[in-house]
């Protein structure tokens, strides 16, 4: 219940703010996480990401003040737009119309409401899952930087696992560790990391990085199938259907992916989320 609450809080937040501009930090004080964790949530539960929900509603907002006669440029920077053409883009983007047209009677336009997050019935499949505690570990690596659009990072982070298992790195990092290799999200504070990395205590080779892992409670998730759509369905419904029902909090440490097999047509894999109990 605190989650959705606070999404909605978020929401409230984003109605306020149209016309002011949207403070990312801001809205994350306000859900009471990274601003990586929202980032992701929202998406996860909307289908939209915040960037993307702000634009239309503001886009909304400025097509209703259209209509009701006022002048393309004053409405333009009243939303933040000290471009007519940046306006016409964003405008057209959301109604497929351009501002002049949307002032001509009849014209076709879209609405984007306000959301509002609520309980719903999901998990008619059961979720099965393990509570752990884990100490924190040193991990040796390949880094690269997250981007602040999730779907961006959802096809830039398989670029990386082709890349290191076509030149051979992905090889060199198991002949460090005897455990399994971990996909590793370092997103408290920007720029949010992501690694493909092994645990280990070895010296790091050129080329690599190494980081340390917090140790602390985790919620581990078991699943299979072809990477990475498996994975990011086991991560959605983790965040989604498991964590606002389970007395449990996200955390404020590094998550990560446990590859159980190199396989990634048929991967086993254990998704790790850090938790605490919620307040």
């Amino acid at each position: 219940m605190q989650a959705l609450e606070r999404l909605n809080l978020v929401v409230k937040y984003i109605e306020e703010n149209l016309e002011n501009g949207v403070d990312y930090k801001k809205m994350a004080e306000i859900a009471c996480c990274s601003q990586f964790h929202l980032q992701r949530m929202f998406p996860y539960t909307t289908g939209l990401t915040i960037g993307e929900y702000t634009r239309r509603r503001r886009m909304t907002k400025a097509a209703m003040e259209l209509i009701e006669g006022g002048k393309i440029l004053d409405v333009a920077l009243k939303y933040g737009y000290n471009s007519p053409t940046a306006f016409n883009r964003a405008f057209r983007s959301v109604h497929g119309v351009s501002p002049s047209e949307a002032k001509r009677a009849g014209t076709k336009l879209k609405l984007q409401g306000p959301l509002s997050f609520k309980i719903t019935i999901k998990g008619v499949e059961e979720m099965e899952f393990r509570i752990e505690e884990k100490k924190g570990f040193r991990a040796v690596g390949l880094k690269t930087e997250l981007k602040r659009d999730m779907s961006e990072n959802f096809g830039e982070i398989p670029k990386l696992w082709d890349q290191a298992a076509g030149d051979g790195r992905l090889e060199q990092l198991i002949a460090l560790t005897d455990g399994d290799v971990l996909g590793i999200s370092v997103c408290l504070e920007e720029p949010w990391s992501y690694y493909i990395a092994v645990p280990t205590e070895k010296a790091a080779e050129d080329g690599f990085a190494e980081l340390r892992v917090d140790g602390g409670t985790w919620a581990v998730f078991e699943g299979e199938g072809e990477a990475p759509g498996a994975v990011q369905e086991v991560v959605k419904r983790a965040l989604t259907e498991w964590l606002p029902a389970s007395g449990y909090e996200y955390a404020p440490r590094a998550e990560f992916e446990r590859y159980l097999t190199r396989d990634p047509k048929n991967a086993k894999f254990e998704y790790w989320l850090p938790v605490k109990r919620a307040v």
